[in-house]
């Protein structure tokens, strides 16, 4: 009778181990489960930029964004940010960007790095304009430079989306619209060459123009577009070569393409009675009522963007008979 007892007491307390066991396991595979998506969460990309190469934790929750180019893609995407630079003009398609519900972070030169501080953002999203305060920023949050660059514009433009892509998790996305972009060129390529169509870029700022032409801040509408340059050597620069109307006279191009610098700074177009004078009246552009006036929302302020490209090309195409 005792052995009796003394085996199934022995039996229970094999049992009872067994399920100790078993707990321990099933709640080191949970802390283990745990860990798993704690690292997930904690994942990052290494972005190598024009002003280094800096981590950036992936999907990162509170996005501070200068550049309206990126912030265009973005907002294509669905992705929130937290902060944008509003102490300036916003282009009019973004303009719910302007609202209480997003943080105002200073303008695009003059950044306002308390209400940055405050926001305590996992990532700064700049461009030019905001090169010179680089590292200032860099002591708040990493920060990545994102601006195009001109001279290899689509080459740039793609390799930023790649960059947004990765961050974001919307590589898919991301490939689909430029696949669609490209299509587009394509076309319009073919379109621009068949036409034999020359073109003059100018800027106007309030009583001054200045010309673009290849490999400069809108080249594009010459090097990707295929539109020919009635003059090949105009000086390529940020702020373009200041020319004349008599210049532009001279070159009488076909198709005259005018970026309105002041309806975007100032408020106010003046484009239209700046550009069309006497002398103006003189060119091909002018007759064939071929001055085009490009939405400056898009060429001047948010260039490089999902939205952005896809409407230049829109513009230039429908610029073309």
């Amino acid at each position: 009778m005792k052995k009796l007892w003394l085996m199934l007491i022995m039996s229970l307390l094999v049992l009872f181990i067994a399920a100790c066991g078993s707990d321990d396991n099933t709640d080191e595979a949970a802390n283990a489960g745990e860990d798993t998506e704690g690292t997930k969460s904690d994942e990052t990309v290494t972005v190598s930029h024009e002003l280094g190469e800096t981590e950036v934790p992936k999907n990162p929750e509170k996005v501070v964004v200068f550049d309206f180019g990126i912030l265009d893609t973005l907002d294509k995407l669905g992705v929130e940010v937290a902060g944008v630079a509003q102490a300036g003009t916003i282009p009019a398609y973004l303009e719910k960007y302007a609202g209480d519900e997003y943080e105002n972070i200073g303008s695009l030169k003059e950044p306002d790095f308390e209400k940055i501080a405050e926001i305590d953002p996992d990532v700064i999203i700049i461009s030019g304009r905001q090169a010179s305060v680089y590292d200032q920023l860099t002591e708040i949050a990493p920060t990545i430079h994102l601006g195009v660059d001109t001279t290899r514009y689509m080459d740039s433009f793609k390799e930023n989306m790649a960059v947004v892509g990765e961050i974001f998790d919307a590589q898919d996305e991301i490939d689909a619209e430029i696949a669609k972009i490209e299509e587009s060129i394509t076309a319009l390529n073919e379109k621009a060459t068949a036409s034999e169509l020359n073109s003059l870029i100018i800027l106007a700022n309030d009583d001054k123009i200045s010309a673009y032409g290849p490999n400069s801040r809108f080249g594009m509408i010459h090097d990707v577009f295929g539109v020919q340059p009635v003059d090949d050597s105009i000086e390529a620069s940020t702020h373009g070569m200041n020319v004349t109307f008599e210049y532009v006279m001279e070159q009488d191009p076909d198709l005259l393409y005018v970026v309105d610098r002041g309806a975007v700074v100032g408020g106010e177009s003046s484009a239209p009675q700046l550009v069309e004078n006497e002398l103006v009246e003189n060119t091909k552009a002018y007759q064939n009522k071929n001055i085009v006036y490009l939405d400056p929302d898009f060429w001047y302020l948010s260039g490089g963007g999902l939205t952005s490209v896809s409407e230049m090309i829109n513009e230039i195409d429908a610029s073309i008979e």
